[in-house]
């Protein structure tokens, strides 16, 4: 476990303070919950409007015109260039046919 020491205005420390107690858990508990959170939110699969599928497709699209066309050789030499990597240890086909299945339940209607 690793420590760590950081300044907080006395309103924000009051106001996690409350929170805590709200919660009937420990302020250092909190805090550790409410930074666990944050930061699995940042690797979590957000579904994004019609709209916004939209434009970025169109944005896609540009940005392919932009970049002009590339022959099968070409391809294949950067292909060949790229760094091999493992992949993550839970992520079996199973756990990604999940994982569409469910983005595609928590798309919204539109």
């Amino acid at each position: 476990m690793s420590r760590l020491t950081l300044r907080l205005p006395e309103t924000l420390h009051r106001q996690l303070k409350t929170l805590a107690r709200n919660e009937a858990v420990s302020l250092n508990q909190y805090i550790v919950f409410a930074l666990t959170r944050q930061a699995t939110l940042a690797y979590t699969v957000q579904p994004v409007s019609e709209e916004e599928a939209r434009r970025q497709q169109t944005a896609f699209a540009a940005l392919l015109q932009s970049l002009g066309q590339a022959s099968f050789d070409e391809i294949q030499r950067t292909l060949n260039r790229r760094r091999r990597v493992k992949p993550e240890k839970g992520l079996t086909p199973d756990t990604l046919k999940a994982l569409k299945n469910r983005i595609a339940r928590q798309r919204p209607r539109v």
